[in-house]
């Protein structure tokens, strides 16, 4: 009876799926967690940033410091045209994994740092700032972070001229305002956009955000 109910067992296990019948976790899954397979069949299909960038459209590379690490670019940023490139960076910004996050915010902050960086911005701004709207409107906190820093950042090179396009996106900062986590970090953002925009971003600020304080109060 006891070899009967034995054979049954065995019989059943051989006819599992192997899906079904998975190995026992080992100690060493808790300390090396699973990364994602590019070329595993269930893999999620690569964002717009990831294609081009494996495919080397994007003119830098991440190299790997023992303290941190740094971009190398193939060419000279000064020498790079900012049409579609400051725009491709920017919607890397929406980027959750690594080293994407980490190309698209220091070659986005590295392309601003050029000579001339305001001449070549300028004219992307009316495609360049639903962009960032869309990283600021983000679920995902850190993404905001980075197109809150982002903003700044363009705000600092192109001055007054953002003053126009300020109003769309001023909507999702006055929602983070409001979270404990974020007030400290929008508001001080807001007082740089007050800063490099002059006069007249305060009133635009104060229109969307009635309770913000003006640097010069």
């Amino acid at each position: 009876m006891k070899e009967r109910q034995k054979r049954k067992v065995l019989s059943t296990s051989s006819t599992l799926p192997d899906s079904v019948i998975k190995p026992p976790p080992r100690p060493s899954d808790r300390l090396n967690p699973k990364t994602i397979d590019p070329f595993g069949v269930q893999s999620r299909a690569p964002s717009a940033f990831a294609a081009i960038y494996s495919k080397g459209g994007i003119p830098c590379r991440l190299v790997h410091g023992s303290v941190k690490h740094k971009l190398q670019w193939d060419s000279h940023p000064e020498t790079l045209h900012f049409d579609p490139l400051l725009i491709t960076l920017a919607e890397g910004l929406r980027e959750t994994r690594h080293p994407y996050t980490f190309v698209s915010t220091e070659g986005f902050k590295e392309l601003l740092l050029v000579e001339c960086a305001n001449q070549k911005a300028i004219p992307l701004l009316p495609r360049l700032v639903p962009v960032l709207k869309t990283a600021l409107a983000h679920s995902n906190g850190e993404v905001f972070e980075r197109g809150l820093n982002a903003l700044v950042q363009l705000s600092a090179v192109v001055g007054p001229s953002l003053n126009g396009h300020l109003k769309h996106l001023l909507s999702s900062l006055s929602k983070r305002q409001m979270s404990k986590k974020f007030k400290e970090q929008t508001t001080d953002a807001l007082q740089k956009l007050e800063q490099y925009g002059g006069k007249e971003s305060l009133s635009i600020i104060k229109s969307k955000i009635p309770t913000y304080c003006s640097i010069s109060s």
